[in-house]
């Protein structure tokens, strides 16, 4: 489950290619950027817990507000059970202590008293000088146990697997959830609000243990968020006791209830968001009226690149346009985007959402901006040349640039076109990176390499030339062509007005060229080549 700070704090979707990163596209290839806007935050199935919150605020129970978002459950008792949390995962040590003595028993039974403190266990387990025997159980006898600084309830259980460590927290189910509930919604939501969430908290815990194995759950959102003993608060624990033992129960077994962030105004059924699963009668798409005080019940325009498709998605070749297929619920169900070689290529929802960290399944392409660079890279010194592209429904766009080891600065207001096309001259002097930009996007980046202009001519039998711009001190590898392939017969200097020569070859008849090994800030440069005859 989303832990708290997918409820309560702003999070920066970084999807854009951000400072610093270019797009490895080939020359007149476009740069696609799309503006996503979208609802909700999470999976959408089950129990909104921005969407409980409204309820609540309008006066509902939980139990009203269970009855919502998991039609046909009822409210029944459990029994109480012991819950065995994974703390600390594979692991090459870990801390652990208490404030007060506590009992150690090792994996062949001896059981010893430990003074107070803090001991780090590794491989071997040892505390002191003493080799332990794995599995250890630690008790408390005073204070808690403290885990990597953190206290929790119960006993702890140190075990090794493939030459890691795991500690695994055994705790009542309810002193579990009193660790639980606050980790999963703020503790100054209203009463009802937190009540509902302590039984579905408890009731996916018992539906959803797996009791066979080293541990039950794990105690992050492959589970639900689990904080021990200090993440516990007064008003979250008053609600976990206010239910003690309560579940919601279908046709007589404990139900899944899973629960997420925010819907965006209506839930999703099982089916749909898992394309897969089998139905479940009380998982259905219900309307959710009230989550409109979430902050993410609404959310964009976040961009979504050319760089950021092709690694999240694992394309072959770079996007240049993209669409959505939409299901029952008006989310996405298939996201198809259209690809520089010709082809398509579909996607399930679930899977770009993960890919692209989105919030939901609930999106839509609002507008895209398009950057295409020259048709032939990298750009020769000195030449001009054209950026063109288009923007649709994205507002007014700016083109920007930042030259190598520059900032971003705005090159040009855009005039679109009617088809909201258009095309920027500009002269190549250095490496530059260029983007479009809106009151709220940046686009992804499309790098323009410079060559130096390289020029070559033999004079008296020695091979000489000028490089432009003026780059002193810059190599010059003069080769000749054998075969297909070129060979390298002797390096110049370009001296302080822009010249080279070398005097160290013999030349033979054959084909010459100059390449100038690349300067910072741009590429390499090429001569023509140049036949020499006897």
């Amino acid at each position: 489950m989303l832990p708290l700070a997918a409820l309560v704090s702003s999070v920066v979707l970084v999807l854009a290619g951000g400072a610093g990163v270019s797009v490895d596209q080939p020359g007149g290839t476009p740069v696609l950027t799309l503006s996503v806007t979208g609802r909700g935050w999470g999976h959408a199935i089950g129990m909104s817990q921005w969407g409980a919150y409204g309820y609540a605020q309008r006066g509902a129970t939980y139990a009203e507000i269970l009855a919502h978002y998991y039609p046909g459950t009822e409210l029944g008792k459990a029994g109480g059970t012991t819950v065995r949390v994974l703390l600390v995962e594979s692991a090459t040590s870990l801390s652990i202590g208490s404030d007060s003595a506590f009992r150690l028993t090792d994996g062949l039974g001896a059981t010893r008293e430990v003074e107070p403190g803090r001991y780090k266990l590794g491989r071997p387990l040892k505390i002191g000088e003493e080799t332990l025997t794995p599995p250890l159980l630690l008790t408390a006898k005073g204070s808690p146990l403290v885990v990597n600084g953190a206290r929790y309830r119960g006993t702890v259980t140190v075990s090794v697997e493939k030459g890691k460590v795991n500690a695994i927290n055994s705790v009542g189910l309810e002193a579990y959830l009193l660790g639980v509930v606050p980790r999963e919604v703020p503790r100054t939501w209203p009463a009802e609000a937190l009540k509902a969430q302590a039984v579905a908290a408890r009731s996916y815990a018992l539906a959803t243990r797996k009791p066979s194995g080293l541990f039950d759950v794990y105690a992050d959102v492959r589970s639900q968020v689990y904080g021990g003993l200090d993440g516990e608060a007064a008003e979250t624990s008053a609600a976990v006791q206010a239910t003690a033992g309560e579940v919601l129960l279908y046709a007589g077994k404990v139900a899944t209830t899973f629960f997420f962030s925010t819907s965006g105004g209506k839930t999703m059924d099982i089916a749909e968001a898992w394309p897969g699963s089998q139905p479940v009668p009380y998982l259905v798409s219900v309307d959710d009226p009230y989550d409109n005080a979430s902050p993410y019940h609404t959310w964009g325009p976040v961009a979504v690149g050319s760089q950021q498709l092709r690694g999240g998605l694992k394309l072959g070749a770079a996007p240049i346009a993209a669409r959505v297929k939409l299901g029952p619920s008006g989310r996405v169900s298939v996201f198809v985007i259209a690809l520089a070689d010709g082809t398509e290529v579909s996607f399930p929802a679930g899977t770009v959402r993960a890919a692209l960290g989105l919030r939901s399944t609930w999106f839509r392409i609002a507008g895209r901006l398009s950057l295409t660079p020259p048709q032939r890279l990298p750009v020769t010194y000195g030449t001009r040349k054209r950026l063109v592209g288009f923007a649709r429904g994205v507002g007014p766009v700016t083109l920007e640039r930042r030259p190598f080891g520059g900032s971003w600065e705005k090159m040009a207001n855009l005039a679109l076109a009617a088809d909201g096309t258009f095309a920027v001259p500009f002269k190549a002097e250095r490496t530059t990176d260029y983007r479009l930009a809106t009151a709220k996007l940046k686009g992804a980046i499309a790098r323009v390499p410079v060559a130096p202009r390289v020029t070559l001519e033999a004079h008296l039998g020695v091979l000489q030339g000028a490089v432009r711009p003026v780059l002193p001190g810059a190599v010059v590898i003069l080769q000749r062509q054998d075969g297909s392939r070129w060979t390298s017969v002797g390096t110049a200097l370009v001296d302080e007005l822009g010249a080279f020569l070398s005097s160290e070859i013999e030349l033979s008849r054959g084909v010459y060229r100059a390449r100038l090994a690349p300067p910072p800030g741009y590429a390499a440069g090429l001569s023509r080549t140049l036949s020499i005859s006897p």
